[in-house]
């Protein structure tokens, strides 16, 4: 079973969460392998998986598509006069899931960023049939950005399986002190406030216990 993991903007853990549920696996014994679509700007959230990973693995098996532009990955792809071919994407997708028993995939940016004009991160998600976790930071604006990622990840049909809310460094006023507590009540899915202890059932025998660093 594969997972894959959205943010409700840029820079909000999502890379932090994904090499702990990988080192989760491995010390579990189990094999896993993360995977970074795209990456733009620095390749440094894909090395950050690949260390995290089974060994064997490349960085291309890893990061398939690299754009230098530190911007969505439709800005990059003008930019540099290149396409993003989806295809090759799932194809690198499909060949880790064929080498190891989990693959959790770490969306580009937030859940909605442009690809293509006619491509979201979020239909990356729908045709690698995920289950999903979103990744929101505990900071003003975070009620509105994780409330809208959660309702379009149900509208596209997948499976949410919670919200990570990661502490935002040096954050401690009203919003953050309050966002968890508002959170339980507007989500119909799993909270898992700090990362902590909790526990997050993922699908069929996964449950892991993510750590805050």
């Amino acid at each position: 079973m594969s997972l894959f993991i959205t943010g409700t903007d840029t820079g909000v853990g999502k890379t932090r969460t994904v090499v702990q549920l990988l080192r989760l696996l491995r010390a579990s014994g189990t094999s896993c392998a993360g995977m970074k679509p795209i990456c733009c700007g620095d390749r440094q959230d894909a090395e950050l998986l690949l260390a995290a990973s089974g060994t064997g693995l490349t960085i291309d098996d890893v990061n398939p598509v690299w754009l230098r532009t530190p911007a969505a990955p439709i800005v990059g792809s003008h930019a540099e006069e290149v396409n993003i071919d989806i295809e090759y994407i799932l194809a690198a997708f499909h060949a880790l899931k064929n080498r190891v028993e989990h693959v959790i995939v770490e969306g580009v940016g937030g859940w909605l960023v442009p690809i293509r004009s006619d491509y979201f991160g979020s239909d990356l998600a729908v045709d690698m049939k995920l289950p999903v976790l979103v990744v929101a930071q505990n900071r003003l604006g975070c009620l509105n950005h994780t409330a809208l990622t959660v309702r379009s990840v149900a509208e596209h049909k997948l499976h949410c399986l919670g919200v990570a809310l990661i502490a935002a460094p040096g954050t401690s006023d009203i919003a953050a002190a309050t966002n968890a507590d508002i959170l339980k009540r507007i989500l119909n899915v799993p909270l898992l406030d700090g990362l902590g202890e909790n526990l997050i059932q993922l699908p069929a025998d996964w449950r892991f216990m993510i750590r805050s660093a």
